[in-house]
């Protein structure tokens, strides 16, 4: 295996322990989230898989002396000559290197807005409490009790009262 493929397997074998395919997989919400980000996982585990398969073996060396035998030396000499003046291409990543630092500002940005997305949540979870909890006493409070935890409505009424501004 070339010295670039066996690096690339490596990295994406090690990539795929790293990733928590289960954790994020709890955090979508919706079917068609849900069918993508499978679709997902399933071409990554595809793509590696070859890379760990197809394209990590080396290739069988050829027994020159064995086809010298058989065809003769001048033919197989050659052969020989014309694989050994096969160059092949190494692989220059141009990519990575344009598309890793948008990939950092991404995962950056995903972790503001999980942030925020917590913080929204236990905010929102909160007020659900606080309105279950007033739904409870709905029916027993005062309208001095409802008045202590808002005091901002007190002052609307008061003064709507004082104005003799009744909505209509």
């Amino acid at each position: 295996m070339s010295g670039v493929v066996k690096k690339v397997a490596d990295a994406s074998f090690k990539a795929s322990r790293n990733i928590d395919w289960e954790g994020m997989a709890k955090l979508l919400v919706s079917d068609e989230a849900r069918k993508e980000f499978f679709t997902l996982r399933r071409t990554f585990d595809e793509v590696n898989t070859q890379l760990q398969t197809k394209f990590s073996q080396e290739p069988e060396p050829i027994d020159w002396e064995y086809y010298r035998k058989g065809i003769g030396n001048k033919v197989v000499d050659m052969y020989k000559e014309a694989y050994d003046g096969v160059v092949v291409p190494k692989y220059v990543d141009n990519v990575t290197p344009e598309y890793k630092p948008k990939f950092e500002a991404l995962l950056v940005e995903l972790k503001e807005a999980e942030q925020q997305s917590l913080k929204e949540s236990e905010r929102l979870e909160k007020e659900i409490a606080d309105v279950q909890e007033l739904k409870k006493k709905l029916s027993t409070m005062t309208a001095d009790e409802y008045f202590e935890k808002h005091p901002e409505l007190r002052k609307k009424f008061d003064d709507e009262i004082r104005n003799d501004y009744w909505g209509y």
